[in-house]
């Protein structure tokens, strides 16, 4: 799977997915730290990666906007460590790789995992 990880994410975790066979690419690798929202999602879609992020204005904009991708994986947690992040992220894409192809924000909560296919109506 191909993913582009947001400044929230840490650049450990591109390193993760990478290591456990993911094509993971960090907005920082390309210099890209100050790009709006707008431009990562344009990124991702031309790319066909999974956004990773702890941003809700991705989730708010495919909302708004009804587009069908790019997929994005959300973390809303308040307590978390990258090693946390990684292990949650990997089963993440285990269990619904799906959704994550054909289009889905995946938010991830303190208890539970919530996947929402996209567009939204």
């Amino acid at each position: 799977m191909r993913f582009l990880l947001d400044m929230g994410a840490s650049v450990a975790t591109a390193m993760y997915l990478r290591n456990i066979g993911h094509d993971a690419v960090h907005l920082r690798d390309r210099g890209l730290q100050a790009i709006p929202d707008e431009e990562v999602i344009a990124l991702a879609n031309a790319e066909a990666r999974v956004i990773v992020t702890f941003d809700l204005g991705f989730s708010r904009t495919l909302a708004l906007t009804r587009n069908a991708g790019p997929s994005i994986v959300l973390f809303r947690l308040e307590k978390y460590s990258t090693s946390d992040i990684n292990h949650r992220l990997a089963l993440i894409v285990e269990r619904h790789m799906e959704p994550l192809r054909s289009g889905a924000i995946v938010t991830v909560d303190p208890g539970r995992v919530r996947v929402r296919l996209l567009p939204i109506q």
